[in-house]
């Protein structure tokens, strides 16, 4: 194999998704279990989330299927985006049921920042105006999603409702996380788009991207834990 071929093959085994949910040095051996670093990560998961969700907001070309479905509920209430996505949260929590899934202090962490760092977002980011500016605006919101996800999840404090509901499903069925994440994020697309959610080219993106981003995300993490 020649030089060149070694690098491509070194950056293609880089950049390959993960398969499933590694554990980290920092993940915890149960759901409650704290110490400040591993809730200094969380926290920084779960901010890159909700930043990565407002700039598909701000782009203003169709949001992601969750913040769809949010704004939905939000134009047929009134409520904010903000208070919408904690209620979905919520309500999400309510499907774990079936499969024997429990939360934990990052569930309870996840319903509380994720809203809030979405709510910042659409508040204080700028608008963006040019096409690429708002393009490059939606894929750097899907990165965002994608390595906030390897960051909290892989903390092991219980996921969010929305990757909690994603991680019983692939650990019951084996089906690949990306591919899970890719079915669920088309149906509650169509659930925000029938109650009024704007759907737009952002939204597409984020749908056929998401999946991997999330496993690229839990390489990320899993790559460069300290």
């Amino acid at each position: 194999m020649s030089g060149d071929e070694k690098l491509f093959e070194k950056i293609r085994r880089i950049l390959r998704p993960a398969r499933t949910i590694p554990r980290t040095k920092w993940t915890a051996s149960h759901k409650w279990e704290m110490n400040f670093p591993r809730i200094l990560i969380l926290l920084l998961g779960l901010f890159l989330f909700g930043f990565g969700e407002a700039l598909l907001f701000k782009a203003n070309l169709g949001n992601s299927p969750w913040a769809v479905f949010a704004q939905g509920i939000s134009k047929r209430t009134g409520i904010s985006i903000g208070i919408a996505t904690f209620v979905i949260s919520g309500l999400v929590l309510l499907l774990w049921l079936p499969f024997g899934q429990f939360p934990g202090l990052g569930t309870l962490f996840n319903m509380i920042f994720v809203a809030m760092s979405l709510q910042i977002g659409i508040d204080h980011f700028p608008n963006f105006s040019g096409s690429m500016e708002k393009i490059l605006a939606i894929l750097l919101g899907v990165a965002m999603v994608g390595i906030g996800s390897g960051f909290y999840i892989t903390c092991g404090l219980g996921a969010g409702p929305r990757d909690g509901l994603l991680t019983a499903i692939h650990k019951k069925t084996q089906i690949r996380v990306g591919r899970v994440r890719l079915y669920i994020e088309l149906m509650v697309f169509l659930i925000g788009w029938l109650l009024g959610g704007v759907v737009g080219l952002g939204t597409a993106i984020f749908a056929l991207l998401i999946g991997n981003s999330v496993a690229f995300g839990f390489k990320f993490v899993a790559r460069y834990s300290i």
